[in-house]
């Protein structure tokens, strides 16, 4: 049976506009991950998590949680899985993309999924400080900001951050047979692939902590690309 993926509150509002009923065995039980179970987590384990969490999401497998209790649960601390790294755009709603609660990994948000001093901070924070497992860095299919950093956008300080993706533009064209423009979308896409590679290299050559912990098998970092038109996650080799 196919079922939304919707917080309590907005179901609830739903049900009382259309008079339905909403059972308790309906509502899925979900806890904040507690310290002692991030622990035991290994970074495989959770990549293996999010690629079922997405799974279900593309197959509309999902269910209804209580988020309000669970932010409750998680006022006095919080444990995530993981840190996905995703751009900006709003078609991309990362907690339902790996259908995960309040609590259960963190995301932080640039556009074009770069890297600068700031995301570095937060993704020591998340690992180093927090516990997370896994930083997954995700692309997405029709990036605007790839299609920008192609055709040279200049503009106040987009000028600087889409300069941080030329090294991928560089890259894809190599060994591209076809047109290297922004309106060619397998171009695109080639780009947003070594983008999530060269913002990975990025991660490992100016954060000696996660490269470290990663050298020490602590943390993985690994990338992924996520298809507009089916929702699914495919994440790189």
């Amino acid at each position: 049976m196919k079922k939304l993926i919707l917080s309590l509150s907005v179901l609830l509002a739903f049900a009382s506009c259309n008079k339905v009923t909403i059972n308790d065995d309906e509502i899925i039980e979900t806890h904040v991950l507690t310290k002692e179970e991030q622990e035991k987590l290994t970074p495989d384990k959770v990549i293996a998590d999010l690629i079922a969490g997405n799974k279900d999401f593309t197959e509309d497998n999902l269910t209804v949680r209580n988020s309000t209790k669970l932010v409750r649960e998680a006022a006095l601390g919080q444990y995530p899985e993981a840190v996905v790294l995703s751009c900006l755009d709003s078609r991309v709603p990362v907690e339902d993309v790996f259908h995960k609660a309040i609590g259960e990994i963190f995301v932080a948000r640039v556009a074009g999924n770069i890297i600068n001093p700031d995301i570095l901070g937060s993704l020591e924070y998340a690992c180093k400080v927090s516990g997370s497992k896994v930083i997954v860095v995700l692309g997405h299919e029709y990036c605007g900001a790839i299609k920008s950093s192609i055709d040279g956008v200049k503009l106040g300080n987009i000028t600087t951050m889409l300069e941080k993706i030329e090294p991928a533009i560089v890259e894809a064209k190599q060994n591209f047979k076809g047109e290297a423009n922004a309106k060619n979308p397998e171009f695109v896409d080639e780009v947003c692939k070594f983008n999530v590679f060269n913002s990975i290299e990025e991660i490992r050559k100016h954060s000696p902590i996660l490269k470290e912990m990663e050298d020490n098998k602590e943390i993985k970092i690994v990338g992924a690309v996520y298809d507009m038109k089916t929702g699914k996650v495919n994440f790189l080799d």
